[in-house]
């Protein structure tokens, strides 16, 4: 109602400081008008207790998706930096499944008040929300969901319309008749990841749903292994010769987008998932033409910013949260911005 974020006012309510003269007019003047009164008992439990959080996500790496969702993980508790929370966060190597097991072994051991979860692996992670489950422990997805589990509340895009999305993309700017590629991502045991299972479903739905008869390819690439991918790349577009497009499913593409600049390969239209630096760097370089975002800034942030209010004041929580889809092109990447905190 003030139009400031929720540490203003906090910082209002407690007289901390570090606040403008028109901020604390314009919340001051709210107050008054919807009568507050302080809860004496709650801001002293907020003062004095402290709260165990825990982060779980892929290993968080400079310029790539997961250290956007860690980014807005942290921006939430300064803005409540009052609240005493201490943040245990134990990453995972997001392309080996027993590295997963390993880390949330460890989590189902400790006693947190709460756990934000980003997922990979659905089955690893329905065996870790059932042991939060049963301590009661509440958690909070990002990045994606999973069905038979009971979290306090999931921030993700639909990954299902994104692949449904990609699709009606690339089939409309590849050339009629010509080859579809998709990657895929080697991984260390058997499961894909949760959010390219979805994003493919939806890709192929789309393709039957309007009778698209184009070949789909696959090819597949390695994040543990990256020296034998230029190897593989090479083998394969010496076979093929219509290809058209291709999709990444994850937030790779820069990797081909690069692959392509070393090769001056300009003739495959390539769509890729998230603004992290490279697939940036590939989009204004040209190489790859459709960049779908997902605000994982956002999803952080709100997830951290939830599970705070939840824990303190006990506030209501909404279960289901999409966040929104932005297609990003060459000619708009510049001016887009990736996060507003107060939306």
């Amino acid at each position: 109602m003030a139009g400031v974020s929720p540490g203003t006012v906090d910082r209002i309510l407690h007289n901390r400081g570090n606040v403008s003269e028109s901020a604390r007019t314009a919340v001051e003047e709210v107050l008054k008008k919807v009568n507050y009164k302080p809860n004496i008992h709650i801001s002293g439990l907020s003062l004095k207790r402290k709260y165990k959080v825990v982060i779980t996500t892929p290993t968080v790496t400079e310029g790539e998706y997961w250290e956007s969702i860690h980014s807005g993980i942290l921006h939430a508790l300064e803005e409540y930096e009052n609240i005493r929370v201490k943040l245990l966060v134990h990453t995972y190597n997001e392309f080996d499944i027993n590295s997963c097991r390993e880390v949330y072994d460890k989590i189902a051991s400790i006693n947190a008040d709460g756990v934000i979860i980003g997922l990979t692996f659905k089955e690893e992670t329905k065996r870790l929300t059932k042991k939060l489950e049963e301590k009661e422990i509440p958690y909070i997805f990002v990045d994606s969901t999973i069905e038979n589990s009971s979290p306090l509340t999931f921030f993700t895009s639909d990954h299902y319309r994104c692949g449904y999305l990609m699709a009606r993309l690339i089939t409309s700017i590849i050339p009629k008749g010509s080859d579809i590629v998709m990657s895929e991502a080697v991984r260390i045991g058997t499961q894909r990841a949760n959010t390219s299972t979805l994003r493919k479903k939806g890709f192929n739905d789309y393709l039957v749903e309007h009778n698209i008869k184009n070949t789909v390819l696959k090819i597949s690439y390695t994040a543990m292994e990256p020296e034998k991918n230029d190897a593989w790349m090479a083998d394969f577009f010496q076979k093929q010769h219509n290809i058209g497009g291709m999709v990444f499913f994850n937030s790779r593409g820069g990797v081909l987008a690069d692959y392509f600049a070393r090769n001056s390969i300009t003739n495959i239209r390539l769509i890729g998932v998230d603004l992290t630096a490279s697939n940036v760097n590939g989009l204004r370089d040209g190489y790859i033409d459709f960049l779908i975002g997902q605000e994982p800034e956002h999803q952080g942030f709100l997830a951290m910013k939830t599970l705070i209010e939840y824990l303190v004041y006990k506030k209501p929580v909404k279960v289901h949260n999409h966040v929104q889809l932005d297609i990003l092109t060459r000619e708009t990447i510049d001016y887009y911005s990736q996060f507003i905190y107060m939306s």
